[in-house]
């Protein structure tokens, strides 16, 4: 058979579980025809590679990211970061930046909740450092924001508006009055991406161009694009130039797409919605098939859903969905043939979800279909840790999260459950499947968008010194339960095929096996032996986007 490209001598780790290592392969039209050993290739004809023992693997798929959202923030910028101590400091700060910039638009700023040590701010405070022009605070999870009166106008935000999401996504009110603070994303994107359908088509390219750059860069050749609440017209337009980008032939990368909805009431409308994005955003390289809900928010801002109270606040938070609305839900999903994605930081949040799960599959037994994904998974309940397996739930973790100073978190979850985060190998070895992924909402810094970066993490649970991140994300020490650590084939799998598996895609994509997409990447040094700390600065010397060369 004559082959496109012919590759021997390679130490090449396969991502399939019944032939994980060989030393050969070749390709014909976009496709593995043969992976094995050299005495195989006989059979093939044409020019042959030799390695020289460089070390092969699948491209990488990184199953949780935001593609959409960033475009937008590209252009809006989120501000200028304050450092503070207090509520007044911050005021000052601001109130100095605004006389140093007068007649700008909008004044933007991001800054820690924390740094307001238990205080906050109310709009006419704001209002009294800008009263001429709209200001806007971003907290830095950007899972919250603080705005002045012109903004809360110009969005019809007032005493009366009802919260999208009560409990979760809601305006902040104080003696029934809202004062500018709101939570969650469907309250704060169409602010912080008002001016987003502005942008021409060439800008939001441009923007889309730099984050494709990158992912051919660190070998990223699929992603699931975990969407934006509260903007779905932007949301849209994004996937309509993706679209575009495929059919000129300028889209190397995989994307699963999704619909975003923010509570149960919305279900109709959003599978109406879904469906439609379905037959009119499918090309090549972009599929849309998935319903994604924020289940919970945050546990630095109590949004969260918990099991046990916060220790600071004796709240627990609130779910999008109760566990008999996600089993309605997943019914309506499994009759149109779509899935499930939702953000799950809390034990609470994960804990309905496997609820709701187990509800569907008793009630449509070996009917059920629907492939359900918890991301994020902080923390989880003992009693919940070997569910995700029993039920056939996907868990997918952000590792390269899993290095945050435990005592920051000691205040809101108290000793014992700080001790108790991101177990993500006692889920592994429980038996499912469990993926990987970087979960990030700007391109303004790609660093943390890089997949070695979350393998490094994942592996060590510390960001040392030789970790390829900005100083301000470094950590002293391993973060416990240390036996939570995984190894680099755990890594590679959970980036590879466990990835693909949670797209659907896994016939097609996530190892190196006949018959599937031709997605490899060639590195000078071999990943299996490469030293754990400092595995961040790893890239790959080649990438191969179904057969072709991207890099």
């Amino acid at each position: 058979m004559k082959a496109d490209r012919i590759i021997k001598n390679a130490r090449i780790f396969t991502s399939d579980r019944d032939n994980p290592r060989s030393t050969a392969l070749a390709v014909k039209d976009g496709k593995f025809v043969y992976v094995g050993d050299e005495a195989g290739l006989s059979a093939y004809e044409g020019d042959v590679t030799d390695l020289g023992g460089r070390f092969i693997m699948p491209g990488l798929i990184d199953s949780h990211v935001h593609v959409t959202m960033p475009v937008g923030f590209e252009y809006a910028d989120l501000g200028m970061r304050i450092e503070c101590d207090g509520k007044q400091e911050a005021l000052d700060i601001m109130a100095n930046h605004i006389r140093k910039h007068p007649g700008e638009k909008r004044y933007r700023f991001m800054m820690e909740k924390k740094c307001l040590n238990g205080d906050d701010f109310v709009k006419e405070e704001l209002d009294a450092i800008c009263p001429d022009a709209e200001l806007q605070i971003q907290e830095a999870e950007c899972h919250s924001i603080w705005v002045n009166s012109r903004i809360l106008e110009r969005h019809g935000i007032s005493d009366d508006t009802p919260d999208p999401v009560p409990g979760l996504a809601f305006y902040v009110r104080k003696d029934g009055h809202v004062t500018g603070n709101m939570y969650e994303g469907s309250t704060e994107v169409p602010i912080i991406l008002d001016d987003a359908m502005e942008l021409t088509d060439e800008q939001i390219d441009a923007a889309l161009q730099r984050w494709i750059d990158f992912s051919v860069s660190v070998g990223v050749t699929g992603v699931f694009d975990a969407g934006i609440p509260g903007f779905p017209e932007f949301h849209e337009r994004v996937y309509r130039r993706l679209c575009e980008l495929d059919r000129q032939g300028k889209l190397p990368v995989y994307i699963d797409g999704c619909y975003v909805i923010a509570s149960h009431r919305e279900a109709e409308e959003g599978l109406r919605e879904l469906k439609r994005f379905r037959s009119t955003y499918c090309t090549e390289h972009l599929k849309i098939h998935t319903l994604k809900i924020f289940q919970d928010g945050t546990q630095k801002i109590h949004t969260a859903a918990m099991v046990t109270p916060y220790v600071d606040t004796h709240t627990t938070g609130s779910t999008a969905l109760s566990a008999r609305e996600t089993a309605e839900l997943l019914r309506q999903l499994n009759e149109a043939g779509l899935d499930l994605h939702l953000h799950t930081v809390g034990e609470r949040a994960s804990r309905v979800v496997l609820d709701g799960v187990e509800l569907a599959r008793k009630e449509m037994g070996d009917q059920f279909r629907v492939r359900v994904t918890c991301a994020h998974l902080e923390i989880q309940d003992d009693a919940d840790l070997d569910r995700f397996a029993k039920l056939g739930v996907y868990a997918n973790y952000t590792p390269w999260w899993h290095a945050d100073d435990p005592e920051i978190a000691r205040a809101w979850l108290g000793p014992e459950r700080t001790l108790k985060t991101f177990r993500c190998k006692t889920v592994w070895d429980s038996g499912a499947t469990v993926a990987w992924s970087s979960d990030n909402i700007s391109y303004g810094d790609l660093t943390t968008w890089n997949p070695y970066l979350g393998m490094e993490v994942g592996m060590t649970r510390v960001r040392t010194e030789k970790t390829l991140i900005a100083d301000y994300h470094r950590t002293d020490a391993v973060l416990p339960p240390a036996e939570e650590r995984m190894s680099i084939e755990e890594m590679i799998l959970g980036y590879t095929i466990n990835g693909a598996k949670q797209l659907g895609i896994e016939a097609a994509k996530g190892s190196i096996e006949v018959g599937k997409d031709a997605d490899f990447l060639v590195f000078d040094n071999d990943l299996l032996t490469s030293e754990h700390e400092g595995f961040s600065h790893n890239r790959p010397r080649e990438v191969y986007f179904r057969g072709r060369k991207v890099n």
